[in-house]
């Protein structure tokens, strides 16, 4: 029997009518299968992925493909977003197999869970030179009935390649490695339309701060131009939801016009803050909007009342469309619009009768075909006027839209990509003045903080079944951090510091690194193999959020032990990490903030002097890099602050509210003027950058 109509996993629901007889991942399901000396599929999908409907479709729906599996094999199906430590694995040992992933991912194992045959999509029957499922069952059982030693053999291969795939190196770490970084990243970049690599594009948020943080460093115009022009690029294309904001998953092109139309939380709340970051640094409002936007689609589609945000948001609403939701015919955005309006938005965002779509080539995706300025010459309108038309065009749209059969959302809050949303919209609420954005975050950190059954730990979503996965820890602390600095409730750093502290008593392995999963979980098939996340893939590398975690909470407390451990995940991932910038971004952002100084901004003031919350605002809303906050009140304890920074303290007034700036073991002087602190913050924010802010 089918055993999934009780799964949380919505994606696990979706298969409960098939007639397999499915097995969530579960310690019976291996027993199952040892007991019968079965071999087991393993299928992983997701609720937003387009072929993985497809094939349950077509494949796991069809009735002699059923009866086949049900007889011979342990059918488990798993659902990547709630188990990524079982799909991490996997995906890892396909790639050895075949030499890529992707979902749905099809993996055959043997009764313990080792794998010994996969790859993703199959169809029910051969077609196009590829094989069918009916022909790899067939294939699969012959071996696993006639060629068992070879199964093996294979099977110990691809755990060996799975293992080595985790492995760490170590290296000294200089300043070289970034001019390294940079080069490598310029060799890749699309000049022409922005983005790294042709196609399919992918946005690679943490490339973009990495190359932000370069800029403020050193004013290299090669990093500014790279940041710059593909945050252009993707605000003006396709990949761009240009009427509802958010970004689509990916472009399967090199303009970023066609996406693969899903929207996930954790690719928002990243680009988010790449907007926010390209705005604060380069001053360009296309990237402030497209900023708002995002944080327009999270309030009106992944927000939940009481804090907390969706997973996903589905692609299309049936398997006969492809983003049908998202794109127009020239006719259905025409009859949306009125005359002259359309006029403006046909020209705008490129609606014509012949789209982009391959299934309906009559249907547009949106994209800024032609500028607002260059419109306004062609036709010597004025840019204001253009502008109005194109907003009650995209308000039109909206509206229409709003009314059509909308995709599926995944209402799961998973809670390292909770984190990671609050933590984006709180800089963003504070630096674009958006108060529902910076109240909504700090809500969805304390419901994280209150449903966790221990100080110290928090599950991988609120039903708590899976728990003791290290981003769930590690995002959570980073955004507790952010919240500190933003509110300064000290209930904010120890809940970071806690959740540090279990984070490295439960996943540090004996040299350092950070391994995914905490010591005593679950280790049915490859979940025993260690896993040292290193890579941005697709959210930030655990082990380079580590070590800007323990680097922070160094700054913040003082306590040495903290920097060391930093150290330890640097000098491990960080040499190497110069030759693959593109998915090692984030842990080479650690290794700057460990080369470089670190900026202490202390505001001294009551909490009720204005000037002293408006100087504490605008250092929270910089974009200093490396930088810390802290706001003390008269006869607050001074204690983590650096020694050259308490030595100015102490001969203080408290009487004025006063900013303090300290880089490395060297003081500005006081401040004690508002519009001064600003002067100050907005040179800093610049700092290496010889044009300063655009």
């Amino acid at each position: 029997m089918n055993h999934l109509d009780e799964a949380a996993s919505p994606y696990l629901r979706s298969a409960a009518h098939q007639p397999i007889h499915w097995r969530a991942w579960s310690p019976e399901a291996f027993a199952e299968a040892k007991a019968g000396d079965r071999p087991i599929l393993l299928d992983i999908g997701a609720v937003w992925c387009h072929w993985c409907h497809v094939m349950d479709r077509e494949t796991y729906e069809d009735a002699g493909i059923a009866e086949l599996l049900n007889a011979s094999f342990t059918c488990i199906k798993v659902d990547r977003d709630e188990r990524p430590d079982v799909d991490a694995r996997y995906q890892r040992a396909v790639q050895a197999l075949t030499g890529q992933g992707g979902w749905p991912l099809t993996v055959f194992l043997d009764p313990g869970g080792e794998p010994f045959f996969g790859g993703t999509y199959f169809p029910p029957d051969d077609r196009f030179g590829r094989p069918g499922f009916r022909t790899v069952l067939k294939s699969v059982l012959a071996a696993w009935r006639d060629r068992r030693p070879q199964v093996a053999a294979q099977a110990s291969a691809v755990r060996r390649a799975v293992a080595e795939s985790s492995r760490a190196g170590s290296g000294e770490i200089t300043g070289a490695i970034f001019e390294e970084a940079e080069q490598l990243l310029h060799r890749v970049f699309d000049q022409t339309h922005g983005g790294f690599g042709s196609q399919p594009k992918f946005p690679h948020p943490a490339a973009l701060l990495l190359l932000t943080d370069r800029w403020r460093s050193t004013g290299s115009a090669d990093a500014r131009e790279m940041v710059t022009r593909t945050l252009t690029g993707m605000a003006l294309g396709g990949i761009h939801d240009q009427i509802g904001g958010g970004f689509h998953r990916y472009s399967v092109d090199a303009e970023w016009i066609v996406p693969h139309f899903e929207k996930m939380s954790y690719d928002n709340s990243e680009l988010l803050r790449a907007y926010v970051e390209g705005w604060a640094a380069f001053g360009d409002p296309l990237h402030r909007a497209a900023a708002g936007g995002i944080v327009r689609w999270v309030r009106e589609v992944m927000a939940i009342e009481g804090g907390g945000y969706a997973a996903s948001q589905d692609a299309d609403v049936g398997l006969e469309d492809d983003g049908d939701y998202f794109t127009w015919t020239r006719a259905e955005a025409a009859a949306a619009v009125g005359a002259a309006d359309f006029e403006v938005a046909a020209a705008v965002w490129d609606i014509g009768t012949a789209g982009e779509m391959h299934h309906a080539p009559d249907r547009n995706v949106l994209f800024v075909g032609e500028s607002v300025e260059h419109y306004a010459r062609r036709t010597g309108k004025p840019e204001v006027a253009v502008t109005s038309s194109l907003v009650r065009a995209a308000d039109a749209l909206r509206e229409v839209r709003a009314a059509r059969p909308t995709p599926f959302v995944d209402p799961t809050r998973y809670t390292g990509w909770n984190a990671m949303m609050a933590s984006a919209l709180l800089r963003a609420g504070i630096v674009l003045e958006n108060r529902w954005a910076e109240e909504h975050a700090l809500a969805t950190l304390a419901r994280i903080r209150g449903e966790a059954a221990e100080t110290d730990h928090v599950p991988h979503d609120p039903a708590g079944a899976i728990s003791g996965l290290l981003e769930d820890q590690l995002q959570c602390a980073m955004a507790a951090l952010d919240a500190f600095e933003a509110s300064q409730d000290r209930a904010w750093l120890d809940w970071a510091l806690a959740l540090a502290q279990r984070t490295w008593r439960d996943h540090a392995a004996q040299d350092g690194a950070l391994e995914d999963l905490a010591r005593g979980a679950g280790r049915e098939g490859l979940l025993s193999a260690p896993i040292r996340p290193a890579d941005d893939a697709p959210t930030p590398s655990p082990n380079g959020i580590g070590a800007l975690l323990a680097l922070r909470l160094a700054a913040h407390t003082g306590d040495g032990e903290w920097h060391r451990r930093a150290e330890r995940i640097i000098s491990l991932f960080g040499a190497e990490s110069a030759a693959s910038p593109l998915h090692r971004a984030t842990l080479l952002l650690a290794a700057a903030w460990l080369l470089g100084d670190v900026t202490h901004l202390v505001i001294v003031g009551r909490r009720d002097d204005p000037a002293a919350v408006v100087m504490h605002r605008a250092a929270v809303a910089s974009s200093v890099a490396h930088r810390v906050i802290r706001w003390l009140a008269p006869g607050d304890p001074r204690a983590g602050l650096p020694d050259s920074l308490i030595a100015l303290l102490n001969v203080a007034s408290e009487a004025v509210a006063t900013g303090y700036c300290c880089t490395g073991t060297s003081c500005r002087a006081p401040v004690k003027n508002v519009e001064e602190w600003h002067d100050l913050l907005a040179e800093l924010s610049s700092n290496g950058a010889p044009h300063g802010h655009a």
